[in-house]
């Protein structure tokens, strides 16, 4: 967020942390752009690019489990999780900042989000992710779902948008997000079907949910 130099009201605005949490209140769903700065959005993208080069992802799936099934007509994505053991400085820093993301939605909406999961994203050009909920049958402990865009200088006509059915009214309303570099989604888990429309270049992100304990739950 960029800040007013003068001495006026402006400091008194609600810092990124907050304006989500204002957000998810209202209407479950928002957009931040520059979440982080360009030289670390940078980074970020540089090393997936490394990671996908040398091999590191793998076909992603739907189900979970033993009952994962890979099925390209439904999702075309390639993931790798990111593991605490394996962190590299500027994925720490981006884990850091939604640390503070998921205090504020605690402190502020009393959500009990206990963890975090977190997978890079590659989508190869041509691939797509059809309408689907980010929560597996019989288990909700994702609560809050968040994406990071890594992609420089992206164009309407390069594809990829993400859709974010809005309104359970109207099935077939919706709102098109373009995955600009550094701009961060973020929207409850349980409420909101999306889907990832065909890219037509490589497209980067970074997906990521807040969880809370399943015993919560029940």
């Amino acid at each position: 967020m960029i800040v007013d130099e003068q001495p006026t009201d402006a400091a008194e605005l609600p810092g990124p942390y907050e304006a989500i949490a204002d957000a998810l209140a209202e209407v479950g769903w928002t957009t931040t752009d520059d979440f982080l700065p360009p030289a670390l959005v940078g980074d970020l993208a540089r090393e997936m690019e490394a990671l996908w080069g040398a091999g590191a992802f793998r076909q992603a799936g739907t189900g979970r489990a033993e009952r994962v099934r890979v099925d390209p007509m439904v999702r075309g994505d390639h993931l790798k999780w990111v593991e605490p053991s394996e962190l590299t400085e500027a994925q720490g820093v981006y884990l850091a900042r939604l640390e503070e993301l998921r205090s504020t939605l605690n402190r502020t909406l009393h959500l009990g989000l206990v963890d975090l999961e977190v997978h890079l994203s590659v989508y190869p050009p041509g691939s797509f992710y059809c309408r689907h909920l980010d929560q597996f049958h019989g288990v909700g402990h994702r609560a809050v779902t968040t994406v990071l865009y890594l992609n420089a200088g992206w164009h309407e006509g390069d594809g990829g948008e993400l859709l974010i059915y809005t309104d359970p009214a109207d099935e077939d309303r919706f709102e098109a997000i373009l995955p600009l570099g550094g701009r961060l989604v973020t929207f409850l888990s349980d409420r909101f079907p999306h889907e990832v429309v065909p890219t037509r270049r490589q497209r980067l992100s970074v997906s990521g949910w807040f969880r809370r304990r399943q015993d919560l739950l029940h």
